[in-house]
């Protein structure tokens, strides 16, 4: 029987319940990521890790058999680099308890997922964990698989069972919620100005013309 996921405010992402599980954004991954362009899946991963470290959301980083998968991407292994990635042999994240443990310690219980490949490495350890009693959210920009059709896939599969389909803009949103929220509405913007494309640009200019003078009237 498939469960059907919170709706109402339970069902929107919160910070404080929120833990990240980034998985295997290697270099061999990334030499048969097929369904989508492999600078986006990086521009995005990296700017929703950047905005789990502003919201102190607790992120797992993992990889497997980097010895020969390659270590984990740069980019997020600069926004925490005091972090050393699990490394793993099971291709199931789930079945790891180096990251299960992690997550049962933190209490926390909507788990949000991104990875290489979806129709493996994200969806296997998603459904496992879904069937757990966890809330997933599946970060579908932010992961990536060998051809449109496997993602296209694997995001029904996860569907079927009650995980959420989510983009990482969606994702950082439903954390800031307010941007009366000070104490991490600028941070935001900064990942924004880097990471959000032409929502970035766009609220670079309404910052440009709210900093604007009004022309004055000529007396």
């Amino acid at each position: 029987m498939s469960k059907m996921p919170k709706n109402g405010l339970e069902g929107l992402l919160r910070p404080e319940d929120s833990i990240l599980v980034l998985i295997d954004h290697q270099p061999y991954q990334f030499t048969n990521l097929n369904s989508h362009e492999p600078t986006m899946v990086i521009n995005n991963v990296v700017g929703l890790a950047k905005a789990a470290k502003v919201f102190n959301v607790p992120t797992i980083l993992t990889t497997v058999i980097e010895e020969r998968g390659g270590y984990i991407m740069k980019g997020l292994q600069d926004v925490f680099p005091e972090q050393k990635p699990i490394n793993r042999t099971f291709i199931n994240t789930w079945e790891d308890p180096k990251v299960t443990d992690i997550v049962k310690e933190s209490g926390r219980k909507q788990l949000i997922i991104a990875g290489l490949w979806t129709e493996i490495c994200v969806a296997m350890p998603a459904i496992q964990a879904a069937g757990e009693g966890y809330d997933v959210f599946v970060v579908t920009d932010a992961s990536g698989s060998t051809s449109v059709e496997a993602h296209d896939m694997a995001v029904r599969r996860m569907t079927q069972v009650g995980i959420v389909p989510i983009n990482w803009i969606a994702v950082v949103s439903e954390w800031q919620r307010d941007w009366a929220r000070t104490e991490t509405a600028n941070q935001l913007s900064d990942v924004l100005f880097d990471h959000g494309g032409a929502s970035g640009i766009a609220l670079a200019w309404e910052l440009q013309l709210l900093a604007t003078p009004a022309p004055q009237e000529n007396q």
